[in-house]
């Protein structure tokens, strides 16, 4: 047997005659041969190596010892042995010593994906085998499957080995094997399909027993099931696969079943190979091999600017006040509103800490997927048994030799609008994250685990922050961005100290430094404005969060290519808790912490000094924010938030509208 490749075209070759072939592509020529001739049916191309010089095509040609023939069929066979190439050899007298009839069969063989990226499975595609980004890029794409189509008794599509509803093919990626030749292959070979050890942790392959999806629901569960067996998966590496003949397709369905991570870059590799078998107990042997490669589609996230989808609030005992506000801003915006009550938030509140809404994107799908943190306090199974469903995915990290702490809640995992910096565009944002500083021996980060997921998506490039100078250490205390009509898009808001001291040193200068903080609330110890200024200790306080702030200030401009014009201050003042002054948390509701709904702002009542019956922080932050079109609402958060660590945004979640960029046309 011999059997010769050229592209996706397959040559299998049955030598006949006197010559005894030495190996798949080589045989030997009789003793004493000094010339050879060739001769093929019309459907069979060959060229000899190294090429001969002055010979007549007429002619016997001089054999070489490094003589080769080089056998290709640009077609496909009709029938098995429907081609042949006969060689003659000659002597020195041009005396015939010997003949060897090669009966030729091609068949084309060919495993296809979307390589170029627009939803449809090109045929034999030049592209399929590597991947490149960019919008003149390739390479097909592959969703994590982490939905699940069950809404009882659920768990992710990707923890269950089998397909159960034929909505679940979409979550996954079509890959067609295309055969063309004769109606069989010739006794003996046959197709394989195979995934490396590595490959098998991230994918399962999937094929259908039909060339067409079936619309009829009413399937038994096993013979639906039984419509799409499994090929390929961890313990599966290798599995023989039909060879259909003639001119034909079978539909393969390839299942990704984890996120690019620090051990995984995302790219995983599908072989078919035709194999010829040499001896019963010989192995067989692959003769031709085709590949095709998938990327792992990241998880992405959705930035404040971005039109919201969904707000998400906890109703618990004593947020009743809190709960109208943030109902009346969401349907002043005219959008949707889940309230997530007691019996599945367990009385926890902070929404925002437990989970962080983002999607997942290819060519022929996209659904959201929902990042579960690690805290697991009172709203964990939220994520799981309220989000978890069809065309809704779920994604968490766990550590485990790492201790959970307060950096590893989402009000500490931000992402900004699109930006450019130094003429590198970033069209997706960049993630933001908040660490111990970085020259500290001691302090706390976010949880390797975490940041390692975040990192591995790649197209959402992360920046650190120092937020470990506050109590509860989450970026959304001291940073937010709101949407702007001009300039990037948007606005840096950042928290500022100074910015509070100058307002109130201007209202001690215009005679109101008997004006009161907290002057509406019964129970809170209230301190006029000049107590405010005359406090040497809380100066040193403020002095201290402003450095910490002006540092972050310097990372935030130089990563995200802002101006200055590009930030607003807004006046916030902080206060060093804890035994040894060691952090801080805002002396009055957190004006930053605000809830984004397009143009409409739901911003912490911040009870501050009051002039003309009019809180004049209110009124500062309505004059920085409202010349750009937004609308603010303060709503009353202090009891029920505030006092316990957090503020606006911290007990709220928006799920957003996703980018109609698309990942895989960035320039890496």
């Amino acid at each position: 047997m011999a059997s010769l490749t050229m592209d996706h075209v397959a040559v299998v070759a049955i030598i006949k005659g006197t010559l005894t072939p030495s190996s798949f592509t080589t045989w030997t020529a009789p003793p004493n041969s000094k010339f050879f001739s060739v001769k093929c049916t019309s459907n069979v191309q060959y060229r000899i190596e190294p090429k001969p010089e002055g010979t007549s095509h007429l002619s016997p040609i001089p054999l070489k010892e490094n003589s080769a023939l080089l056998i290709s069929m640009q077609q496909a066979s009709e029938h098995e042995n429907d081609n042949k190439l006969s060689v003659q050899y000659y002597g020195e007298k041009s005396e015939v010593l010997g003949r060897a009839v090669l009966h030729l069969t091609a068949v084309e063989i060919s495993l296809d994906v979307d390589a170029d990226r627009d939803g449809v499975v090109e045929k034999n595609s030049s592209n399929k085998a590597s991947w490149k980004w960019g919008p003149d890029g390739h390479g097909a794409i592959l969703l994590v499957n982490c939905d699940s189509e069950k809404t009882y008794w659920k768990k992710p599509d990707h923890e269950v080995e089998k397909i159960y509803k034929v909505s679940d093919l979409k979550d996954m990626s079509l890959m067609m094997l295309r055969t063309k030749g004769p109606a069989k292959l010739p006794e003996g070979y046959k197709l394989t399909m195979h995934i490396s050890q590595g490959d098998a942790q991230s994918i399962r392959v999937f094929k259908s027993k039909s060339t067409k999806v079936p619309s009829n629901l009413s399937y038994f569960f096993h013979a639906f099931v039984q419509h799409y067996p499994l090929v390929l998966n961890s313990e599966v590496l290798t599995q023989e696969v039909p060879y259909l003949g003639s001119d034909a397709e079978m539909k393969f369905y390839v299942e990704g079943l984890r996120f690019s991570d620090r051990d995984f870059d995302g790219i995983v590799t599908i072989n078919l190979s035709l194999l010829e078998p040499l001896g019963p107990t010989v192995p067989d042997t692959p003769i031709f091999t085709d590949k095709v490669v998938f990327h792992m589609a990241p998880w992405i996230m959705t930035p404040n600017t971005l039109k919201p989808v969904q707000v998400y609030v906890c109703s618990v005992q004593d947020n009743e006040k809190f709960l109208k506000g943030i109902t009346e801003l969401v349907a002043k915006s005219g959008h949707k509103l889940k309230i997530v009550h007691e019996y599945m938030n367990r009385g926890d509140r902070w929404i925002q800490d437990e989970v962080e809404f983002g999607y997942i994107d290819s060519p022929h799908h996209r659904f959201p997927v929902v990042l579960d943190s690690p805290r697991d306090r009172g709203l964990k199974d939220f994520p799981y048994k309220e989000l978890l469903g069809p065309d809704f995915g779920h994604v968490t990290r766990t550590p485990f030799d790492e201790k959970v702490n307060s950096l590893d809640s989402f009000g500490n995992l931000e992402v900004s609008p699109p930006v450019s910096v130094n003429g590198k565009e970033y069209p997706l944002g960049r993630i933001i994250i908040g660490v111990a500083f970085p020259t500290a021996e001691t302090g706390r980060n976010m949880t390797k685990v975490v940041q390692d997921f975040l990192w591995a998506q790649k197209v959402q490039d992360p920046i650190a922050l120092f937020s470990d100078w506050l109590k509860v250490g989450h970026v959304d205390e001291f940073m937010t961005f709101v949407p702007a009509s001009d300039r990037k898009g948007f606005r840096l808001v950042l928290a500022s100290p100074d910015a509070g001291y100058k307002l109130l040193r201007g209202l001690q200068n215009s005679g109101h430094g008997q004006a009161k903080f907290f002057e509406e609330l019964k129970d809170e110890e209230q301190k006029t404005v000049d107590e405010v200024l005359s406090d040497e200790e809380f100066q040193n306080h403020n002095n201290y969060a402003q450095s910490c702030i002006d540092w972050n200030r310097d990372v935030l401009k130089r990563e995200l290519g802002l101006d200055e014009d590009d930030i607003i201050d807004l006046p916030v003042l902080f206060k060093l808790v804890d035994m040894d002054n060691s952090r801080a948390t805002a002396f009055y509701p957190d004006v930053v912490n605000m809830l984004v709904l397009g143009n409409n702002l739901g911003i912490p009542k911040p009870f501050g000094p009051k002039v003309n019956s009019q809180c004049a922080i209110e009124a500062e932050v309505r004059f920085l924010l409202e010349p750009l079109g937004l609308n603010c609402t303060f709503i009353d958060d202090f009891a029920t938030y505030h006092k316990l660590l957090g503020d606006v945004h911290c007990g709220t979640n928006v799920r957003r509208e996703q980018f109609e960029f698309k990942w895989w046309n960035l320039k890496m």
